[in-house]
């Protein structure tokens, strides 16, 4: 099979929602179509296990979270998919904006009972900076959920895309009968099984054939009718282009705890979503055909143990061929580093791979040369575009506990921030060190990866900030200005670029008005 075919038949999504929505369900019951695990429960059980060791943190044996994004890849239908479950908990935002990056579409799985929630926002606001294509799946049909209707509105709504509903559900709760395939004009008919794959699919090309009746019965079959009329009238008719210009939703609705509807989902899926499209870097746009590869590093993951050991780094392959065991140029340091070790993740298990192609998501084995944003090719000097750092919602002061373990200290900071834990800004002025995150839980982790990983021992102190904000002017003169007159307010973030420290949003709308030369950004990539 040629670099093309093999392009072609990868699809790279990941499966984002708000914490609850059934994310994880929805990728075990995925896996299980796939044929890449056997039994359910097998990723809710070894998720954390995986990659962080179930028992390296009382934090996580405590509140049963994962603090990782999870890489899982299997062949279903001659399509090679590779899925990164992201953490769905809002403490772990961070880790699930970087891994938007790499891939090329998502699947959002929004509650029925809860609709569209904050995190389900947060996230649609990420995707649309890049028009990333959005399938949507409405999960727990069998259970008392609000009006579809109602839940198509707030999607088009709150998260300001058009929607399409590609099947339809007759019914929810105990009354829950099936749904209706619009996209292949099948029925299914809903039984509750999750220990195995639904199969009673009841082709039904079209909805006037009276034996509708005898399947769901002669007032759902009125209401279903109707309904079908209803969306056809109303919502625009479903073309690819317009999904894959991020400009349209389609809508599944089902039960991942049941294995209902999920199959529908991933035969569209491997039908429309996209395989891998070009790249942009700071000098040119890069063609996955290109024969030279290239790949750029979208998280860091470090084992958790004491000894600090099998540090990984995720690297989305953008272009051409990975090959283990070749020196490839690693742009930011200017040298040439050979893998190898390189690692491709199929459902729980590891195992060391000879190549990869673009769309596929690499583990390399690393000491500490590689970072978050970080480019790997074959030579060039380009640097991938489009893994920025958000503003941080929660500030708190480093207060060193053991000022002999101040180079212990300076380094843990270091080398967690690489990895994406949280952000770090040290003050222009005092050199004094705020640690930013969107979450409380993540001082936590700092707190007990500082002390067990590093030896340095520290507390963090609230500090009243409102937001960290990326300051640029083209005017160098102005800019200098504004630093000098702010400079008590004034920080770096970790790759030495000015943030404006604002403690208020009445004060940053006052610095804004005052200074209109200057660019406030709420991101680092700008």
């Amino acid at each position: 099979m040629n670099i093309a075919e093999e392009i072609e038949r990868r699809r790279t999504f990941g499966i984002i929602s708000h914490p609850d929505a059934g994310k994880t369900t929805l990728t075990e019951k995925l896996l299980l179509f796939g044929g890449a695990i056997k039994t359910a429960g097998a990723v809710k059980s070894n998720k954390i296990s995986v990659y962080a060791r179930s028992d390296w943190m009382e934090i996580e044996k405590q509140r049963g979270i994962s603090v990782a994004t999870s890489v899982m890849g299997f062949d279903y239908k001659g399509i090679k998919i590779n899925l990164l479950d992201t953490p769905g908990h809002e403490d772990f935002a961070e880790d699930t904006y970087r891994t938007l990056s790499a891939v090329d579409s998502v699947v959002m799985v929004i509650d029925c009972v809860k609709g569209v929630e904050q995190q389900t926002e947060k996230l649609m606001e990420v995707c649309r900076m890049r028009n990333t294509p959005v399938m949507v799946f409405i999960n727990k049909l069998d259970r008392e959920g609000r009006d579809p209707y109602d839940l198509l509105d707030e999607i088009e709504d709150k998260l300001n895309i058009k929607v399409r509903p590609l099947s339809w559900p007759i019914n929810m709760g105990k009354q829950f009968k099936g749904v209706y395939n619009l996209y292949e004009k099948k029925l299914l008919l809903f039984e509750a099984r999750k220990a195995h794959l639904t199969d009673e699919i009841v082709e039904i090309s079209d909805i006037q054939q009276p034996e509708l009746e005898q399947y769901i019965g002669e007032t759902n079959a009125l209401k279903l009718r109707e309904d079908i009329e209803l969306i056809e009238g109303v919502y625009p008719a479903f073309e690819v282009n317009d999904y894959l210009s991020g400009e349209l939703a389609p809508v599944f609705f089902g039960s991942a705890v049941n294995n209902f509807g999920v199959r529908e989902l991933l035969d569209c899926f491997i039908e429309v979503a996209p395989y891998p499209k070009e790249r942009e870097t700071d000098q040119r746009i890069v063609n996955p055909m290109d024969k030279r590869f290239s790949g750029f590093v979208f998280k860091i993951h470090a084992n958790m143990d004491p000894r600090h050991r099998n540090r990984v780094a995720f690297v989305r392959v953008c272009s051409g061929k990975f090959e283990r065991k070749k020196n490839y140029h690693h742009v930011r340091l200017g040298k040439k580093i050979r893998f190898s070790n390189a690692t491709a993740f199929m459902a729980q298990e590891k195992e060391i791979i000879n190549v990869a192609f673009p769309g596929d998501i690499v583990g390399l084995y690393d000491t500490g040369n590689l970072k978050i944003g970080d480019t790997l090719n074959e030579g060039e000097k380009e640097i991938f575009k489009g893994i920025p750092s958000f503003s941080p919602e929660i500030f708190k002061e480093v207060i060193n506990l053991d000022a002999m373990k101040s180079k212990q200290l300076n380094k843990g900071l270091s080398q967690l921030m690489d990895e994406g834990v949280a952000q770090l800004f040290t003050y222009e002025l005092g050199s004094r060190k705020v640690v930013g995150t969107v979450g409380h839980l993540q001082f936590e982790v700092i707190q007990y990866r500082l002390k067990h990983e590093y030896g340095a021992s520290c507390r963090f102190q609230p500090v009243s900030l409102f937001k960290a904000v990326w300051i640029h002017s083209d005017d160098k003169k102005k800019l200098k200005m504004f630093v000098d007159s702010k400079n008590r307010h004034i920080a770096r973030d970790k790759d030495q670029n000015l943030v404006f420290m604002a403690e208020t949003k009445a004060w940053l709308q006052m610095m804004k008005e005052n200074f209109p030369d200057l660019d406030f950004h709420f991101t680092s990539e700008f």
